[in-house]
Formats: structure tokens, sequence, C-alpha cells
């Protein structure tokens, strides 16, 4: 694996990479070596941190990646502080949350790529599900040659002023650190917790009269609202409360989604139905042009500043973005190069 610093805003040196994950059986991270060495609770310094930083060796720095799961986090500036904490069976990593201004990572400029390296495949992408804050793409090669995330020229600088700009956003800017998803907003006092509320009453009471039809790899399912729910036959019976803002970004609590082929594929269809604002406007979902998404008077302007600003107008601005194909994901059976560029601040 391969990190580029094309920042043009911080020198290498002031740049720090973190590798932390889960091999499979317990949580682990990545030496500048490329070993692979699980989190011990002796790993706490003096100041009750770890320092398992990588730091680059310049413009471009090569590492070895083993097979694991988890995220490549990369600081600008000074480092992060990740906290080895007793998880029940095992040491267990405090990850930054810089969303929450108590977070000693709060002041750090920071964010991260995901990755699964696993039976020889890749599986990666970028995300801006949390939060915002340091541009990146992901080049993947191997069996196919891939990148995504890539954002257009003045991207970031677009993002902050957009998201900035816009009614009820506003507040989820922090300086020019980074802007944060409106779900974690929500408890911060930054977002309204009823932002989304009259849209989804909307969409429930329009549906109480006409029939949704979801259409996923198990096939197609027919809702209607009843009784408050939405109801839906097909492949299987499956129903939703109606859910509230927090719900729906977070694509959680009545939109929970498990993974048992029926109930989980239609919550991530609806999902993402609500925070594209294709829901009460298209009746099969899921839908496909993203020229019809994010329209209309309350929309999810930080999902649509994300979206606008990659080259491919891909974006993981929230958990179910991948309906349809719209995350800046990648994956490769047979990869053999993975290369994570620090785009410009601009």
């Amino acid at each position: 694996m391969k990190i580029v610093n094309k920042t043009g805003a911080y020198e290498s040196n002031a740049i720090f990479v973190y590798i932390v994950g889960n091999d499979g059986t317990r949580q682990c991270r990545v030496t500048p070596e490329g070993e692979l060495k699980p989190v011990e609770l002796g790993d706490n310094g003096g100041d009750g941190f770890t320092d398992y930083a990588i730091p680059l060796t310049g413009e471009e720095t090569t590492l070895s990646l083993p097979e694991m799961s988890g995220r490549i986090y990369v600081a600008c500036g000074e480092k992060l502080k990740f906290k080895a904490v007793d998880g029940g069976q095992g040491a267990a990593l405090a990850y930054p949350a810089a969303w929450v201004e108590s977070d000693p990572n709060y002041p750090v400029v920071h964010d991260c790529a995901e990755f699964t390296h696993k039976g020889g495949a890749m599986y990666c992408n970028t995300t801006m599900v949390d939060m915002f804050s340091v541009p990146m793409s992901i080049h993947l090669k191997g069996a196919k040659d891939q990148t995504t995330g890539t954002l257009k020229p003045g991207a970031r600088k677009k993002i902050f002023e957009q998201v900035r700009a816009a009614p009820g956003f506003g507040d989820l800017v922090i300086e020019d650190k980074r802007v944060i998803a409106p779900g974690h907003g929500l408890g911060a006092g930054k977002f309204d917790e009823n932002h989304f509320g009259p849209y989804i009453d909307k969409v429930w009471s329009l549906y109480e009269t006409k029939d949704l039809k979801v259409t996923t790899n198990a096939g197609t399912f027919t809702g209607r609202v009843s009784g408050g729910k939405f109801n839906f036959t097909g492949p299987g019976s499956v129903s939703f409360d109606k859910p509230s803002t927090k719900d729906m970004l977070f694509c959680d609590g009545a939109l929970a989604a498990p993974n048992d082929g029926t109930t989980g594929p239609v919550a991530a269809i609806l999902g993402a139905a609500l925070n594209r604002t294709t829901l009460e406007a298209i009746a099969e979902q899921p839908s496909t042009d993203p020229a019809q998404f994010y329209q209309g008077d309350l929309v999810n302007h930080y999902v649509k500043a994300m979206h606008e600003a990659t080259e491919d107008g891909k974006a993981y601005g929230f958990a179910f973005d991948d309906v349809a194909g719209f995350a800046s994901y990648i994956e490769d059976s047979a990869p053999t190069e993975m290369t994570l560029t620090l785009t410009p601040f601009e």
C-alpha cells in the first residue's frame, strides 16, 4: 500500500498514519514494518494513550498491508490519541470521535478510509458517513484498475461553503477542521432533531393511498402505510414504524437493517430514498437517476455536497449510500497495489 501526500497544506513529516482494526479474532494494529500486532493495554504510554503512528517517509510512502479489516486514519499537523481500553474480551481501542468536543482528538485535523483485506481480496472505500475533513482518493490495482473518492479541484472549500450556507446545516462546519454529519450534530445541539420530520410525515401520508414498489435481490415488495406502519408484502412480510430524523440519518432505529435478506434490503432502500429525497416523487425504488436526487425544499445538504464534490459523483455520505451503487467503494478479487492519496486542501 502506498500513501501519497498531495495535500499542499502539510509537509509529509507532519502527517501521521494509523492502520487499526480487527483480524477476525482480536483488535489489532499495523506497525511501520507491516507487522500485525494485537492491541494491548500496556501500549498506553505515560500520557494514557498509545502511539501507533506510522510516519510518512516522503511524498510517497510504501507500506505492507496484512489481511485484516479496519481503517486507515490520517492525522495532519499532530498525532491522534488512541486509547487502549478493556473491551471485556481483551484489549480494544477507543477510536477518535471528532464530532464530540470533549474528545481528545477534536482539535486534530484527521479522517479515515475503510478496508477489508481478506482471502486475497480487497474491499475499500473513502467515507464521509461520520464527517469530512481530509480529501482522499483510493486507487486499486489488480484484476481491474479502479479509482474512487477523487474530489474536483477546489471541492474541499466548496463543501465547507455549501454546508455552512444551507439552512439548518451551518453549525455542522467546525472551523476549517471538518464538517460533521448531521446525525452526529443531533446530540451536540448542532442540528434540529426534527429537521426532516415534515418530509417524513408527507411521505407516510402519501403512501396511505398509493403503493410503493421496492425491488431487492429477493424480489419486489409492495408497501402501503396503515395504522402508522409502512407494511410490505412480497417475498416476505415486513413493516416499519415511522422513522425520526435520527433514524433516517443513521439508517437505524425504525430503519434498522438486519442481514436477513428481507427486512434489511427494504430498510436500506427506504433509508436511501429518504436521504436522497426521492421517496415522495418516485414510487418505484431504488431510484437510479442521480439527477433526481436531492430535489425540493428539504434535502440532506450534507450528502448532496459530498456527491457534488467528487469526480465520479460517488461518496459515502450515509450508511446506505451504496444502494444502487452510489458509494465511493471499490473491490478487487486479486489486488496487487492500493494507493491512498491525500489530495489538495483547496
